[in-house]
């Protein structure tokens, strides 16, 4: 794969991964609306607070990973040992995110427009980011 289609992976990648934490955040309200209209309204009153912690922390996480992923881009490129394990240290783990999330989850929220978003922005991420940080990189010569 040439430098620079490379460099456009990861840093794609990275910003997918800044596109989807702010996506989770922003149903994050949307969610807690559904758990008190669909739930007595003492269910939503023990469902939210977790819900809700979960949602913002995910969606606060996935924020620095893709600033992280886009930083390192350039060093992965190059084949910096610091790059290489930032870009694909995290790339490990978010492609284990979709694989993870179905398994849990099942096919029945995919027919929530939201979810089906960030489960295309995620696998989306994930393929690029496999791509781009696990291609052979030139040995970096400090």
């Amino acid at each position: 794969m040439p430098a620079a289609v490379r460099m456009t992976t990861l840093r794609v990648g990275g910003a997918l991964l800044l596109l989807l934490g702010a996506l989770h955040l922003a149903v994050t309200p949307i969610i807690a609306r559904l758990i008190a209209q669909d739930t007595s309204p003492a269910g939503a009153e023990w469902l939210t607070p977790p819900m809700l912690l979960n949602h913002v922390v995910v969606g606060i996480l996935l924020l620095p990973l893709g600033v992280l992923i886009f930083y390192a881009a350039p060093g992965a490129v190059r084949g910096e040992a610091w790059a290489l394990v930032v870009t694909r240290v995290t790339t490990v783990a978010v492609a284990a995110l979709p694989v993870t999330v179905l398994m849990l989850m099942g096919r029945r929220y995919f027919a929530a427009t939201p979810f089906v978003a960030a489960m295309i922005v995620l696998c989306a991420a994930c393929l690029a980011l496999l791509a781009a940080a696990f291609w052979p990189a030139p040995r970096h010569v400090p």
